[in-house]
């Protein structure tokens, strides 16, 4: 087979010297928790995006990061600050760009939106899971510029569950994301609040990315080696962080804690499990609580998913258990001998009413493809949803309060995460189809009945994960706001040229 090309612009690069994560020592460093900033007094934050240096193992010199810090507060670890807010309690934020004005990653100035007409540096921060009006949901185009702020509106008229926040800039998100714009948010509730679960220090954030580094710990974004296009459709990084830390420990005591689990690679999923094949059991999902704890082994994560687990130590006391990625352990639980001076947490038996949304309810259904464009040689060059881009005018008009099936017919070889903004819906169900048939006009032919979802998949969702040769179907209600939103693949390069589409809700 010929070279492709993008593999003989990049064989023609000098590349730097890379650092390998497996020539680190594992789980010498603790893994920091991020500090939590609450509103004031009038429901305000104030949150600024700047550069730090931070180190990120032990042995490695301190690395270059964009992160989010709360004014006034600084943390020395590099993790943005986790918000906690409380269901129906307004939030406000003040989003300051204090960036430097130029781009230390590889910035692809061909990519819609990216042109050298504009900033090199820009930001824009989206709530992700939150129901959020339009003016402060985060529109790619709404971008700022360093030196420039914006005030941002969560009315929080949501249940309870695990929110997260990252820059949504048009065309550049996917660097703003890898040099570490991202933070988690809890949304908080009564209901949530009687379960009793885990919470203060045996409530814990886990933040999951990859990154390449350099030699000298800088981060590394890989390019195709055309330095007119240097987009890539996709990579996965060599090292694995948690709470930005590679391969870090983390002490628990021998009982029960809650741990809320992020994917925000640009690109790779994780399958995680615990060491030993030890048991926990899933009680949440991306938008809340499941209907009732769901004991598993294995865990799927995309980018921009969410997991709320329970793991129970209480029986490890004194030794150590392992998160496991694939056959890589990430992160070492050390479990304290002898027995917890904290109360025992049950697990509860049901968690909160999950209600399945009627098929029945829905007045409209709309079918939307997902595809790539490739080169001679086989070289994705372009992803699409609907075989159209993201500056043509919006073709799904849903109006306010209605009930909706969207189904996602994949026609690439990838599996695309796909996120929705504002709403929350359910999957409905997978089946396989004639791909070849449908590819040649000859219309959908299903090869089978419709696959079973996965019984983490059963709860309220914002991100659907829609494998290759599959129809996925998902139920929505668009009972939010008026406006413009989007949806796109949150594989961050694929969102970026050009798999994501406006939609408007019409009131």
């Amino acid at each position: 087979m010929p070279v492709p090309q993008a593999a003989q612009h990049a064989a023609s690069q000098q590349l730097p010297r890379m650092l390998h994560n497996l020539e680190l020592a594992p789980f010498v460093d603790p893994m920091p928790l991020p500090m939590v900033a609450h509103a004031d007094a009038h429901g305000h934050i104030h949150i600024a995006m700047r550069e730090v240096h931070t180190k990120l193992h032990r042995d490695v010199p301190p690395t270059r990061l964009w992160t989010y810090e709360t004014i006034g507060l600084t943390d020395q670890s590099g993790l943005a600050p986790l918000i906690e807010a409380r269901s129906g309690h307004a939030l406000k934020v003040e989003w300051s760009n204090h960036l430097p004005p130029h781009h230390f990653l590889p910035v692809d100035f061909s990519l819609h939106g990216c042109g050298r007409d504009v900033p090199e540096v820009r930001g824009c921060v989206h709530l992700h899971g939150g129901r959020t009006p339009c003016e402060s949901d985060g529109y790619p185009e709404d971008w700022y510029a360093p030196g420039k702020s914006r005030v941002c509106t969560y009315p929080l008229q949501q249940e309870a569950a695990t929110l997260w926040y990252h820059d949504h800039a048009m065309g550049l998100n996917r660097l703003n994301m890898y040099a570490g714009l991202f933070g988690m948010a809890i949304v908080r509730d009564e209901t949530e609040a009687a379960l009793d679960l885990p919470s203060g220090k045996y409530e814990v954030p886990l933040i999951l990315f990859d990154r390449n580094f350099t030699a000298d710990g800088q981060l590394f974004y890989p390019t195709s080696g055309d330095p007119d296009h240097p987009w890539v459709s996709e990579f996965e990084g060599d090292a694995i962080l948690i709470n930005n830390k590679i391969r870090p420990h983390f002490e628990v005591e021998p009982r029960l804690y809650r741990f809320r689990l992020l994917n925000t690679a640009n690109s790779r999923f994780f399958q995680l499990s615990l060491s030993g094949g030890h048991k926990f059991h899933q009680v949440g999902s991306d938008q809340g609580l499941l209907s009732a704890p769901l004991p598993i082994t294995n865990l799927l994560l995309a980018p921009a998913e969410r997991a709320d687990v329970l793991i129970d130590f209480s029986s490890l006391a004194g030794q150590k258990l392992h998160l496991v990625n694939a056959a890589l352990q990430v992160l070492e639980f050390r479990v304290a001998a002898g027995n917890s001076s904290a109360p025992a947490h049950n697990i509860p038996s049901t968690l909160r009413p999950v209600a399945r949304t009627p098929v029945s309810s829905a007045t409209l259904t709309r079918t939307i493809t997902l595809d790539e464009a490739v080169d001679r040689v086989g070289n994705s060059m372009q992803m699409y949803l609907g075989k159209k881009r993201w500056h043509e005018p919006a073709t799904e008009f849903p109006k306010l309060g209605t009930t909706e099936i969207w189904e996602f017919i994949n026609l690439t070889e990838d599996v695309h995460p796909l996120h929705l903004h504002m709403v929350r819906f359910q999957v409905l169900d997978r089946r396989l189809f004639d791909v070849f048939a449908y590819r040649n006009n000859n219309g959908l032919h299903y090869l089978g009945d419709a696959l079973p979802l996965e019984p983490n998949e059963t709860g309220w969702k914002d991100v659907v994960q829609c494998p290759p040769e599959l129809v996925t179907r998902i139920i929505v209600t668009f009972d939010g706001y008026p406006g413009k939103y989007l949806y796109h693949c949150h594989v961050l390069e694929h969102e970026a040229n050009d798999m994501m589409r406006p939609f408007e809700v019409i009131a």
